[in-house]
């Protein structure tokens, strides 16, 4: 395992993310304990060292699952990262209580490293605001010794970015953005990049894989990825994609099975950045891939804790880009007959609450609609 260096801290550089955790039935909240509990002791037998959860993974059991399994390792043996879910507004007056409640459900008495969760255009005045003291209570902790390492992840525009920079950069030890070869220039990472670079703060990856969608390629693609580095998998042009980014430190992943975290593990074994010339034919193919009309869904489930109908969105979104992509086919029809008819996307009831915690900025509902009005 590769290891980064972090002030006085060597940190793996896989980090275990606790997103998308083997589930029982399909259900996104009933995780499979006893599979991510091998996947933990695999993860810590291979030198993983570094463990993210938050609120709202897996309908609020993702902490509590993971910390279980950690239970049994030396709390100094590895870190845990956790962050206050600022992407609900209903949140924000709650920062003390949510914080005491995270402890409890991790069963520890610190994290190594806490975020501000999800800075975006929808929550960074909120975040701003002094009336709930938000900032004032993360440094309270950090003084306290509760909080290590105090960041923030950020789904928003480097517009926003440089708004929360400019009042809290100088308090800010590292930022998690969402990072890969797709996103480049799609969503204007390499300028969220450069940014933080100005403000010498240490970037931390999530989405490396955008939750796995960049591994699923057209045959055209991978043959010409297959040309130029013929032992390479789809992950292993990934990842080693962002070892060419210098300020990464951490990339988290997360990992759904043991097979994918044994692959993971295995390429974290050596650096080997790409050269120039494999980088431009991802960004060659990342260019024609946005050029199609889909959606950058990552399927992170922020959406269904907001929709009034319990509809689920990342499937359908996930089902809308396969369509959109084969021109047709019969894999969505086949997959949205087999729904109850009140839960597939024409109940979707345009609310648009779903769209107001969405780190994409989708127009869920307008998708929803039009997926609707396609005539299976």
């Amino acid at each position: 395992m590769i290891y980064s260096d972090f002030q006085d801290k060597k940190i793996s550089q896989l980090a275990f993310g606790a997103m998308r955790l083997p589930v029982k039935n399909g259900n996104d909240n009933e995780i499979d304990e006893e599979l991510t509990t091998r996947m933990v002791d695999f993860a810590m037998e291979h030198g993983i060292n570094y463990y993210d959860t938050a609120w709202g993974y897996h309908g609020g059991n993702s902490e509590i699952v993971l910390s279980k399994a950690l239970s049994k390792y030396d709390r100094s043996s590895y870190y845990l990262a956790y962050k206050f879910p600022g992407y609900d507004l209903g949140n924000m007056p709650k920062v003390k209580e949510i914080f005491e409640e995270q402890l409890k459900k991790c069963q520890t008495e610190y994290f190594d490293f806490y975020l501000f969760h999800n800075v975006c255009e929808l929550n960074v005045n909120a975040y701003l605001d002094p009336q709930y003291a938000i900032f004032d209570y993360l440094i309270e902790q950090k003084k306290n010794g509760r909080i290590k390492h105090l960041g923030f992840s950020a789904h928003g525009d480097v517009e926003t970015m440089k708004i929360f920079l400019d009042r809290y950069g100088e308090h800010m030890e590292f930022c998690q953005i969402q990072l890969n070869w797709l996103d480049w220039d799609f969503q204007d990472a390499k300028k969220k990049v450069f940014l933080l670079n100005e403000h010498d703060i240490p970037i931390w990856v999530m989405e490396p894989l955008r939750g796995g969608s960049i591994l699923d390629l057209k045959e055209e693609y991978l043959a010409k990825m297959k040309e130029m580095q013929p032992d390479y998998s789809p992950a292993e042009w990934a990842f080693h994609f962002l070892q060419s980014v210098p300020s990464v430190k951490v990339i988290l992943s997360g990992m759904s099975n043991l097979e994918q975290l044994s692959e993971n593990t295995g390429i974290f074994a050596k650096n080997d950045p790409l050269g120039v010339d494999e980088t431009k034919l991802l960004m060659d193919i990342a260019n024609e891939m946005t050029q199609v009309g889909t959606v950058p869904c990552t399927g992170c489930h922020y959406c269904t804790s907001h929709c009034p109908m319990e509809l689920d969105i990342p499937r359908f979104m996930k089902l809308y880009n396969e369509h959109t992509y084969s021109n047709g086919g019969f894999i969505a029809p086949m997959a949205l007959s087999a729904i109850p008819e009140d839960k597939r996307p024409d109940a979707c009831i345009g609310c648009r609450s779903c769209e107001s915690v969405c780190p994409q900025k989708i127009e869920i509902s307008e998708i929803m609609r039009k997926f609707a009005d396609i005539h299976f």
